[in-house]
């Protein structure tokens, strides 16, 4: 009868469990064996500056600064208000990061806040050229080589 209590294979086996190990882990490539250049999305992809409207999503053309009077022209909400603006955080004091007097009830509603800056995000550019309005040239386009 054997000595071990387990007899099962790789139970006590003298140090054949760091071999395994070892043998699993994949050869070290050098930083020349990775590919270079932007692949798709991620580091290097080409990224564009937008601001969109909090109440839809539609990208909103800026230029200069925002006016007070300003709306979404799919929508038709407010663009100077507290929901399209940078330092909005549900989660701070007046539910602005900066030091504000006095607290803003509606935050989807225009406002002459002089701290209002728009919430621009960086978002992937598109490399590839507009759909075509023509079904044919859309679909030709799908198996363009």
């Amino acid at each position: 009868m054997s000595e071990r209590k387990y007899r099962h294979r790789g139970y006590q086996d003298g140090g054949s469990f760091e071999r395994r190990e070892k043998s699993r882990q994949p050869p070290a490539r050098s930083r020349g064996d990775r590919p270079q250049g932007p692949r798709g999305r991620g580091l290097g992809a080409p990224t564009a500056t937008v601001f969109r409207c909090r109440a839809c999503g539609a990208k909103v053309q800026l230029v200069g600064e925002l006016e007070l009077s300003a709306v979404c022209r799919v929508c038709g909400a407010d663009l100077h208000c507290c929901a399209n603006c940078l330092h909005f955080d549900t989660a701070s004091r007046f539910e602005c990061r900066k030091p504000v007097a006095e607290r803003i009830a509606n935050k989807v509603r225009a406002n002459s806040c002089a701290l209002f800056a728009p919430r621009t995000v960086q978002e992937f550019a598109s490399e590839a050229a507009a759909a075509s309005q023509d079904p044919r040239a859309a679909f030709a386009a799908l198996f363009k080589k």
